[in-house]
């Protein structure tokens, strides 16, 4: 694999942004602030921020190329490349997919869930991301449980979460604009959807048993499990005593509290981030981030989101920027498991970003490397081929 040389810039490394060059080799980060004696391609980093690529735990913004509107499908790779295209445009390098598996027909079916996940097994080589399954089970969805357990044992899963969407769901038939919005997304009418909620409210009982025997067979699988929206401490305690120890979007402070004591990660929505609060009216992340309260930001719905949060956290003076972008890059790996990749350094995987951030709020990513490969660049002249040092001193 050709060497590419990263010069000019100001890397992230550690916790001091400086200026440095990088070496990358074989997929890897092989030296740090060094310039090779070797040809290779280069990359002109003037003017420009070097960054880990992003780690994003949790985004299904990929959902609306699937299904850009209400009962209007488009083939699964078509939406995955796509997605994938975006999620690295976005300086998103490695993208856990997260995919809701519910007791819906339609969108969120166990069909498309089985599709989508042979879709990324099958083009996960031809993906510029390093594309991830992350699964979100609906804990209603006991009929489904004897599968989902197999893929886990078969470790096809890479992040495991739990779901509990009925209250809101039951809520929400008597708000008719969100009515109508699950009604359509699943493709039934809307009195069989209403027969169909009411049949799964009836099986209440046996939720708590099926959450322990799937948290079980994750476990013996080494698969890193989320719950979501926590809200309160007592369920997150409850949680982490069968093993899952990241918090997703805890709907209180409380909530987070307890998380953090407990040595949980935890994840907020880094759209929330930038548009300054929730758009449920639940948690502020950026408040939970000022209190140490937040160890990730996930896309959400919203591959920009990660990027953007990063900088407007420092432009409100919550954090500098090695303390946001951990957010986005080393936290979400460490939760992950993924102790590869998350920064600049020697040996760690060569994800590597390029930004533009000389406008206020408004990075922009020039270039991208995903695993040693150069997969994104909107600067065309920043590319050239290196020489070695006697050959340029010759010329």
């Amino acid at each position: 694999m050709r060497e590419i040389l990263i010069s000019g810039g100001r890397g992230l490394i550690g916790p001091d942004l400086v200026g440095t060059s990088l070496v990358v080799s074989d997929g890897i980060i092989t030296e740090v602030d060094t310039f090779p004696q070797r040809p290779g391609l280069a990359l002109d980093a003037g003017g420009l921020t070097v960054l880990p690529g992003i780690v994003d735990v949790h985004g299904d913004a990929f959902e609306r190329q699937m299904m850009p509107r209400a009962g209007v499908d488009f083939p699964t790779d078509v939406a995955l490349i796509d997605s994938d295209r975006q999620a690295i445009g976005n300086g998103i390098t490695t993208v856990f997919h997260a995919t809701t598996w519910s007791w819906e027909p339609g969108l969120r079916s166990a069909d498309n869930a089985r599709r989508l996940l042979e879709s990324i097994e099958a083009l996960r080589p031809r993906l510029a991301a390093d594309t991830r399954f992350h699964l979100r089970h609906e804990t209603y969805n006991l009929d489904d449980e004897d599968e989902i357990r197999q893929w886990l044992a078969d470790r096809r899963v890479d992040l495991f979460a739990f779901n509990d969407h009925m209250d809101s769901t039951v809520a929400s038939l008597e708000k008719p604009h969100k009515r109508q919005r699950m009604v359509d997304r699943t493709g039934l009418s809307g009195p069989e959807f209403d027969r169909l909620v009411e049949r799964m409210v009836s099986r209440a009982d046996a939720v708590p048993a099926s959450i322990a025997r799937l948290a079980e067979v994750a476990r013996k699988a080494d698969i890193r499990m989320l719950s979501h929206d926590d809200d309160s401490p007592a369920m997150r305690k409850a949680f982490r005593s069968q093993g899952v120890t990241i918090a997703e979007f805890p709907v209180n402070e409380e909530t987070a509290r307890e998380a953090a004591e407990g040595g949980d990660a935890i994840v907020f929505g880094a759209p929330n981030v930038v548009r300054g609060g929730s758009h449920t009216g639940w948690t502020k992340a950026s408040d939970m981030i000022a209190k140490g309260l937040c160890s990730v930001l996930a896309s959400d719905y919203y591959y920009p989101a990660p990027l953007l949060a990063a900088y407007r956290l420092v432009a409100d003076g919550i954090l500098p920027l090695s303390r946001a972008w951990a957010l986005v890059s080393d936290g979400p790996a460490r939760a992950a498991g993924l102790s590869d990749r998350g920064s600049l350094a020697e040996g760690r995987r060569a994800d590597i970003i390029l930004v533009d951030d000389s406008a206020p709020l408004r990075p922009r990513v020039v270039a991208v490397i995903a695993s040693g490969r150069l997969v994104h660049l909107t600067e065309a002249n920043r590319l050239s081929m290196a020489l070695p040092a006697r050959a340029a001193a010759a010329e």
